[in-house]
């Protein structure tokens, strides 16, 4: 092997060969490639949630080592969690001072890390929703939708990287012996075809039939392009993976707004969940206490003969009962806070258990207009994330369809060419020293286009089924935006209902109740009075976690929940 063999290879090891490094750090920030994450919240008839809440957030999930090509195993480093707190006892039997159960045991003891300033008062739906679009780990999850969708990008562009080409062939045993060896680049051209240039030297004793491959002493400079004149020139299969990321990228904000909007939604129903539990809490506590609270008063009758034993033991099996019902009331309360602790976090992410205290009234309630409804309808049909997918999904099948009518055209490129050897002449004739120009027609065409045929009827079809699937997008949304409004509706002429309703049973249990202080009742009207209107004030709790769940499904059949 001469010299000019031993440079063409170390110039290709070279140029081709990167080391790359054995370990790379990662930074993880849960962001928008572009740089800051803004969700939008703006809902009409909802309060706005304060400005800290509200602001676009960063958060650093830690950090990540990863070993490429060996070495020591890869290692993470995250902000982890501390270790589960200990539950409250459960030995402790709830009735022996005679009055309800510590509801808030729990709560205090899974939030002891949190001071009274980080959790407040009385939390609102706002302060979820917030915290949903701040630090819901699913929500953060789906961000990092962009990123991929960029990578891919970068992929795509990938195609038109330069390329580096190089060869060595070596005859050097033989009645021939030859020397070849060759250098080139080769840039594809985004409008289609491709830029060449390159240079070879040939040196040796060639058989006749092949004197083309021998050069000058200084070898043979040459460039050209080749560009298309039929198929490929108006979009290639480059240009259509490009542009298929480029969509699929656009993709990424309708899926991750489809899935805030189930979070925001899941969310809402969990806190009514938890605020309803809370107030059911408080029905079964409050009769528990009337129970226990007339124990002492019937006690002392008792002494003085003024009612039966079997009256007083007849309240104490009452209270017993009704403690079990504070007990259950206790339990659903516990796993709703807990439930709703997934969406409600603190500034670093941790899940935020709620208490009593932290337990607000039900708003006041509002119906709808019956003459918003065709406006809300439209604005369903423009925010709702759906429809803009599917409409960027037609936009991939069309870049696929001009792909496949491209296919359809003969093959027909034009390649020109110009080439110059340099140095002292090889021969004497010195054929290899004038300047040569080289320019030539390509053609393929498939008789049958059986392939193309295929493809364009494959993808028509797609497209035909894709336009009925977004029509019945459209018909769905309508329907959900009306069957929201029907259900906020009813449920809101329920409220009145139940509400009058609560107002008579507690009076006419007052009217027993007092009856029986002055003996002029007996207790077992006492006991069905109270009864009635403990299960109708659980029917208003209802009635009213019905309508918010109903407000709820109305906020996102409209879409309003959207990135910024």
């Amino acid at each position: 092997m001469d010299r000019w063999s031993c440079f063409v290879i170390v110039a290709v090891l070279c140029a081709g060969c990167r080391t790359p490094s054995r370990t790379v750090q990662h930074e993880v920030p849960i962001e928008l490639p572009t740089g800051t994450v803004e969700l939008q919240q703006d809902i009409p008839g909802t309060a706005t949630a304060d400005t800290e809440s509200s602001a676009s957030t960063t958060a650093d999930i830690g950090r990540v080592s990863y070993v490429l090509d060996g070495g020591e195993p890869a290692s993470e480093e995250f902000n982890i969690p501390p270790a589960p707190l200990p539950l409250p006892a459960t030995n402790q039997n709830p009735a022996e001072a005679g009055a309800a159960p510590d509801l808030d045991e729990l709560s205090r003891m899974l939030n002891a890390h949190l001071s009274r300033s980080q959790r407040g008062v009385s939390i609102q739906l706002d302060e979820v929703v917030s915290s949903v679009y701040r630090s819901y780990p699913s929500l953060q999850a789906a961000m990092f939708q962009f990123q991929r969708a960029d990578a891919a990008i970068l992929a795509a562009n990938g195609e038109f990287d330069t390329s580096l080409k190089a060869s060595t062939e070596n005859g050097p045993v033989g009645f021939y012996e030859t020397y070849r060896h060759s250098i080139g680049v080769s840039q594809p051209i985004y409008t289609g075809g491709e830029f060449f240039a390159g240079y070879r030297v040939g040196r040796g004793e060639y058989q006749p039939w092949y004197l083309e491959r021998e050069t000058n002493e200084g070898g043979e400079f040459k460039v050209g392009v080749a560009l298309p004149l039929l198929q490929d020139v108006d979009i290639d299969t480059r240009r259509a993976q490009l542009w298929q990321a480029e969509i699929a990228r656009q993709q990424v904000n309708p899926d991750v707004q489809a899935q805030l909007i189930g979070f925001v939604q899941a969310s809402s129903q969990a806190y009514w969940d938890w605020v309803a539990s809370g107030h059911k809490f408080r029905i079964y506590d409050r009769v528990y206490r009337l129970a226990a609270q007339r124990q002492q008063g019937l006690e002392r009758r008792a002494e003085v003969g003024d009612v039966d034993p079997p009256v007083v033991e007849d309240n104490r099996r009452l209270i017993l009962s009704r403690e079990a019902l504070v007990l259950e009331a206790r339990r659903k309360f516990q796993e709703s806070a807990i439930k709703l602790s997934l969406y409600l976090r603190d500034a670093s992410g941790m899940p935020i258990v709620l208490g009593l205290e932290d337990l607000p009234e039900f708003p006041d309630v509002t119906p709808l207009a019956a003459a918003d409804l065709p406006f809300d309808i439209q604005f369903a049909l423009r925010n709702r994330p759906e429809l803009r997918a599917m409409s960027l999904m037609r936009e991939q099948l069309e870049v696929e369809y001009d792909q496949a009518e491209n296919t359809y055209l003969p093959t027909l490129d034009l390649v020109m060419s110009g080439a110059q050897d340099v140095g002292g002449p090889t021969s004497s004739k010195e054929d290899k020293s004038p300047f040569e120009l080289e320019i030539g027609l390509f053609g393929e065409v498939p008789l049958q286009r059986r392939e193309a045929e295929g493809k364009l009827r494959m993808l028509e079809a797609k497209l035909a089924e894709l336009n009925q699937k977004m029509r019945l997008a459209r018909d769905t949304i309508t329907a959900e935006v009306q069957g929201a409004y029907a259900a906020v509706i009813a449920e809101y002429g329920q409220i009145a209902l139940n509400r009058e309703a609560v107002r008579i049973a507690e009076n006419l249990a007052d009217i027993e109740r007092r009856k029986l202080e002055v003996g002029e009742g007996d207790l077992l009207s006492v006991i069905l009075r109270e009864q009635y209107a403990a299960e109708t004030a659980i029917y208003e709790v209802d009635a009213l976690l019905r309508y918010f769940k109903a407000q709820a499904d109305h906020r996102a059949s409209l879409g309003t929940d959207r990135l910024q």
